[in-house]
């Protein structure tokens, strides 16, 4: 009779062994997946640390180019604004006046917009990853141009539908007067090989002075000049992605016990 009870006791024993060893085992394989999770979370935080610093720099570089920019220009006698916020140079009325509809560059206007030509000229060149006469385009990863948008606006009177012309008329008349100043401007490309100089135009959608008065809708009749700058961050959301793709495989075995 002692001798069976021990003989069951020593099986109960022993299946005890076995599940505790399983156990253990399992929390051992458990805490080597989250090792490799937290290995893996570090390297996502290294990636997602280093995409943000080249945005950072992408707007550090569009920031020096926009005060690079009105400093030339005010060197040129014309003052101009800069939006950082937006990447925006704001030709004003004091720059470039329109008259009430019409989109003609007419005598000071014109002047004016051959300053703008040749400043454009003389500091785009720097800041674009293929200047003109380059013999290769820049791969460092630095922030490159990638677009700037000649934007013609109108002000909010007159036909909505004229006034989309309008706008865009007054775009495409400021880049022949920029192109006929600084033709070396359309060899100054984006990474992609793309020329950098392109136009948009908004009607009177985007305001900058929404009373209606004279002097106000002097003020919405305008070109901006909106610079976008590109970085290279193709290669850098490709390991992010397989990072996290390699996160989730680690995680699903904690969550997914063996033999299942």
């Amino acid at each position: 009779m002692m001798v069976g009870v021990l003989f069951i006791f020593i099986i109960m024993l022993m299946a005890f062994a076995l599940n505790f060893q399983k156990q253990t085992d399992r929390q051992e394989d458990k805490i080597l997946v989250a090792e490799e999770v937290g290995r893996r979370l570090d390297e996502l935080e290294t990636q997602v640390t280093n995409r943000l610093g080249e945005i950072r720099a992408a707007s550090t570089a569009r920031n020096a180019l926009l005060r690079d920019l009105r400093d030339q220009l005010r060197q040129e006698g014309l003052v101009v604004q800069v939006d950082e916020a937006n990447g925006v140079l704001r030709l004003s009325e004091d720059a470039i006046r329109f008259p009430v509809n019409g989109a003609d560059l007419i005598g000071r206007a014109r002047e004016n917009v051959g300053k703008v030509g040749r400043v454009l000229g003389r500091v785009l060149p720097a800041y674009a990853a293929c200047p003109a006469g380059a013999a290769a385009c820049g791969t460092d990863g630095r922030a490159f141009l990638e677009t700037v948008f000649i934007e013609g606006h109108t002000d909010s009177t007159g036909i909505e539908d004229r006034n989309w012309g309008l706008s865009t008329e007054r775009a495409v008349n400021t880049f022949r007067e920029l192109k006929a100043t600084a033709p070396d401007l359309r060899r100054v490309l984006n990474r992609r090989g793309e020329e950098v100089l392109s136009v948009s135009g908004y009607a009177s959608t985007r305001q900058i002075d929404p009373d209606r008065s004279a002097a106000a809708y002097e003020k919405n009749r305008r070109i901006d000049l909106r610079f976008v700058m590109e970085v290279d961050t193709g290669a850098g959301l490709r390991e992010i992605q397989g990072l996290v793709s390699g996160m989730k495989a680690e995680i699903g075995k904690l969550v997914t016990p063996k033999g299942r």
